[in-house]
């Protein structure tokens, strides 16, 4: 992601969740890009991203893929899955947004969550802010921090 404020802000948020994580039960992994597959088909190009990510998963981390077929959820919903996640022993999330094709089959059965943020398409770098914000914010409701009003 390239410097400007878009950049600021995932790494703020990225940053709060990284401290309020931790005490919780929750790790941040970082953000680490996994480049658009050149393939000549749609499907070759979803598999090669996938394996990409299957390559940068470490096992026992859950993996939440960012999907526009995915579920919406509100905020409290995301919590309580994150916790679900926390409580099944997957302290590390692994984020993954989906390329303009989408994701590979055999990843979205890997998934622990598909998730859509509700059904307008995002730029990457407006859903990624989104994304950092809403670990952030679940974070905080499963601290019972007031952060969160609900």
């Amino acid at each position: 992601m390239k410097a400007g404020p878009e950049r600021e802000l995932v790494e703020r948020y990225f940053d709060r969740f990284s401290k309020a994580g931790p005490p919780l039960g929750l790790e941040f992994a970082g953000v680490n890009e996994i480049p658009e597959s050149r393939g000549q088909t749609v499907e070759l190009r979803k598999a090669e991203e996938a394996q990409r990510i299957h390559e940068a998963l470490d096992h026992g981390a859950a993996l939440i893929l960012m999907d526009e077929r995915g579920k919406a959820l509100g905020s409290e919903k995301f919590a309580e899955r994150i916790g679900r996640m926390r409580d099944d022993g997957k302290r590390q999330l692994i984020v993954a947004i989906g390329g303009p094709d989408g994701h590979d089959p055999a990843l979205r059965s890997r998934a622990d969550l598909v998730l859509a943020l509700g059904e307008l398409t995002w730029p990457h770098q407006i859903a990624r802010i989104l994304i950092a914000e809403q670990l952030y914010r679940a974070a905080t409701i499963l601290a019972g921090h007031p952060y969160h009003r609900s």
